[in-house]
């Protein structure tokens, strides 16, 4: 007898969501654009800081509480093309001219989103309060046959997954 388990709504379905099947989306003045051209994301991760405590008379052991909750790092990359908006982006905090940042602008909120074989969001991530910390170009290589990359690492405030998206039938 068998125990695998199933997905819920796609109960035929035994093999985990691919990959590479995924969009990027961000959101500028309300509304959600897809960052076109992404090709690459880095994992998410959050971890928990460990606070150990002695309690009154039990001083023989050390007690654990959660302490604070920490959000690492993501990288976007994507092929350079003629779209701006990634540097745009890093520029409203790491500007030439250094007369202030742009407050209104320089965080944003994203969406992850993993898509099945039919180009549909299976799961999404939200992510919150992302701002570029740095932005970077590959190397230049006339030796080699590979497309140049742009990358913007991005620091968030938080992420969850998003529960209310539903999958639909396949």
């Amino acid at each position: 007898m068998s125990t695998q388990i199933k997905f819920q709504v796609n109960p035929h379905r035994i093999d985990p969501y691919k990959r590479h099947l995924f969009r990027l989306k961000w959101e500028v003045e309300g509304e959600w654009i897809t960052v076109l051209g992404v090709s690459k994301v880095s994992g998410l991760k959050k971890s928990t800081m460990v606070v150990d405590h002695r309690s009154g008379g039990e001083n023989s052991r050390d007690h654990k509480t959660p302490g604070r909750t920490y959000y690492d790092t993501i990288i976007l990359e994507r092929g350079i093309t003629t779209d701006p908006e990634f540097e745009k982006w890093a520029n409203t905090v790491l500007n030439l001219e250094d007369t202030g940042k742009d407050l209104v602008h320089f965080r944003r909120n994203m969406q992850l989103e993993i898509l099945n074989e039919k180009l549909k969001p299976v799961i999404r991530y939200r992510l919150y309060g992302c701002w570029v910390s740095e932005y970077s170009l590959s190397d230049f290589d006339a030796s080699v046959n590979d497309v140049a990359i742009e990358t913007i690492k991005i620091e968030l405030e938080a992420w969850e997954r998003d529960m209310e998206l539903v999958e639909e039938p396949e």
